[in-house]
C-alpha cells in the first residue's frame, strides 16, 4: 500500500465508533440473558408481577370503597371474607389489596427520583471534579451525617399530610448514600480512555455523561434503584405506622396504623396486621432477591465464586 492511499482510506474512522458500540450492546444483551437464566431473578420478578397485578386488579377483585366502616366488627377469616375483619368491619383482604397500589406506587416514584438524585450529582461531581464535586460532595456529607429516622419524622410531621409529601420526604433522605456510590464508579470510569477522547473530540459535558458514562453504570444503576425501592416502600410503612403519613389513604403503612389503634395484637386479631406486613416482607424479599441476582452476575468476585461451585457440584 502507498502512503497515499494510507491517508486516503475512509473506512477506519467509520467503523471505529461501530466497532467500540457492539461490546456495549454485547454486554448489555448478555445482562440480560444472565438475569432470564439466574432463579434469584426470575423468582423475585415473578413475585413482584404477582403483586403488580393485584394491586391493578384491585378494583376488580374487591370493588368499592376498602375502608367503609359498617357493624360486622372483627372476624376470623371464613368463606365470606378470607382474611376476616377489622374491627371496623372492614375487609382485610380488600384493605390489602388496596393498599398494594399505594405502597408500590410510593416505593416505585421514590425509588426512580431518589436514584434519578443519586445519578445526577454522583455524575456531575465525577465529571467537573474541583469545585462542583466539592460542593457536591459538601451536600451529599451533610445528608449522610443527619440522622436519617428524625429527619424522616421531622419533615413529614410540618408538611401537609399526603401522598406527594411522603415521595419528597422520602426522596430528600433518601439519595445521599447511593449518590456517594456512583460517584465512586462514575469516577473510574471519567479516567478511561474513550471518555479522554470524547473530550478531545469535543463532545458536550451532557452526551458525555450520558452516553459514554451512565451505560457504563448499568449494573451498579439498577442496584441502587432495587435498594430505593425497598427503602421507599419500608419507609412508607414506617412512616404512616407512627401516624405521620395520611390515614385517609389506604395504604400498608395506614393497614397497620389502623391495627395498633384497634387493639388488634392485644386482643389477638392477627389477621388485622399478618397481611400487610407479611406483604411488605414478600416484596422486599423479592426485591433483594432480584439485587442479589444482579450483584451475583456484574460482580467478579461473586461469579467467580458461583463458577467454582459449580465445578464442585459437576
Amino acid at each position: 500500500m502507498s502512503a497515499l492511499d494510507s491517508l486516503t482510506e475512509p473506512a477506519v474512522p467509520r467503523q471505529a465508533p461501530q466497532a467500540a458500540a457492539a461490546p456495549k450492546r454485547r454486554d448489555r444483551a448478555g445482562l440480560l440473558r444472565s438475569l432470564l437464566a439466574s432463579r434469584k431473578a426470575l423468582s423475585g420478578a415473578v413475585v413482584l408481577v404477582l403483586f403488580v397485578l393485584a394491586a391493578l386488579l384491585a378494583p376488580l377483585i374487591a370493588p368499592g370503597d376498602p375502608s367503609t366502616i359498617n357493624g360486622l366488627g372483627a372476624s376470623a377469616p371464613s368463606g365470606s371474607h378470607l382474611l376476616g375483619t377489622t374491627a371496623k368491619g372492614q375487609d382485610v383482604l380488600a384493605l390489602t389489596l388496596w393498599g398494594a397500589r399505594s405502597s408500590l406506587f410510593v416505593g416505585f416514584c421514590v425509588g426512580l427520583a431518589a436514584t434519578a438524585l443519586a445519578v445526577l450529582v454522583g455524575m456531575a461531581g465525577a465529571y467537573f471534579g474541583r469545585v462542583v464535586d466539592d460542593v457536591l460532595s459538601l451536600v451529599t456529607n451533610i445528608f449522610l451525617l443527619v440522622p436519617g429516622v428524625p429527619l424522616l419524622v421531622v419533615l413529614a410531621a410540618f408538611m401537609p399530610p399526603g401522598t406527594a409529601t411522603v415521595i419528597l420526604v422520602l426522596v430528600v433522605t433518601g439519595w445521599a448514600g447511593s449518590a456517594r456510590v456512583l460517584r465512586a464508579q462514575a469516577t473510574s470510569i471519567r479516567g478511561k480512555d474513550f471518555v479522554a477522547a470524547s473530550v478531545v473530540t469535543g463532545e458536550r459535558a451532557v452526551r458525555i455523561m450520558f452516553r459514554e458514562i451512565l451505560p457504563n453504570m448499568a449494573s451498579v444503576v439498577m442496584t441502587t434503584l432495587l435498594g430505593c425501592v425497598i427503602f421507599g416502600i419500608g419507609a412508607q410503612a414506617g412512616l404512616e405506622f407512627l401516624g405521620l403519613g395520611d390515614a385517609s389513604v389506604v395504604s400498608w403503612g395506614t393497614n397497620l396504623y389502623w391495627a395498633g389503634n384497634d387493639g388488634a395484637l392485644m386482643t389477638g386479631a392477627w389477621w388485622a396486621f399478618v397481611p400487610s406486613g407479611l406483604c411488605i416482607a414478600l416484596v422486599a424479599f423479592a426485591l433483594a432477591m432480584v439485587n442479589y441476582a444482579v450483584d451475583e452476575i456484574t460482580n467478579p468476585r461473586l461469579r467467580a465464586r458461583r463458577a467454582k461451585n459449580r465445578n464442585r457440584k459437576g
